[in-house]
């Protein structure tokens, strides 16, 4: 690990030293920065987001984390006794440091999972919706007439195709929480 503190951290962040900087943090499994200004952390996050192009989670409890959680791809804020700003700056709020293992390994991977089947149920539902008109204009001679009512168009495509992948991406769990917790190489897949 790589612990950094602010005046050390101000004197890095100048243009001569990012990339010397960069190239040691890669090495690193974890970097602390400490004692840093509001500036530093979200320069500091901007930095590895910009260069090293790593999806960046920034963590914070306070006001002067909130430059720092907007910047981040991803910002978790503490509900803490510093007051509610990182939180509202957020875009997860946690009560407590010991929650981030459960959002990130199981609330992360669910949410994943569940974008990722919910968007390919869209397109197989819009393909079949679209093949659908597209092969009965060869029948129709392409007037542009439609082959049925537009009210049933548009249950089928409000309710009868739509209903199935919202009810699958909000309830979807491919694995629970328990083995999640047990095994987090899950999360890498």
């Amino acid at each position: 690990g790589l612990v950094v503190d602010g005046r050390t951290l101000e004197h890095v962040l100048h243009d001569s030293l990012q990339n010397i900087f960069l190239e040691l943090t890669e090495k690193c499994r974890a970097v602390v920065c400490c004692r840093a200004t509001p500036l530093q952390k979200s320069v500091l996050v901007r930095l590895v987001r910009n260069k090293l192009k790593a999806m960046t989670l920034a963590v914070g409890d306070g006001a002067n984390d909130v430059s720092m959680i907007q910047v981040a791809d991803t910002g978790v804020g503490i509900l803490g006794q510093e007051g509610m700003q990182a939180v509202m700056a957020s875009d997860f709020a946690i009560s407590q440091f010991r929650h981030l293992r459960k959002l990130l390994l199981v609330h992360g991977h669910w949410c994943y999972t569940r974008l990722t089947n919910m968007v390919l149920y869209f397109f197989y539902k819009n393909v079949a919706y679209v093949n659908l008109l597209f092969w009965y204009q060869f029948f129709c001679g392409f007037s542009g007439t439609s082959m049925t009512d537009y009210w049933i168009l548009i249950l089928f495509n409000l309710l009868f195709t739509s209903v199935p992948p919202i009810i699958y991406g909000v309830l979807d769990k491919d694995v629970s929480a328990e083995i999640l917790m047990q095994l987090p190489q899950l999360y890498m897949m």
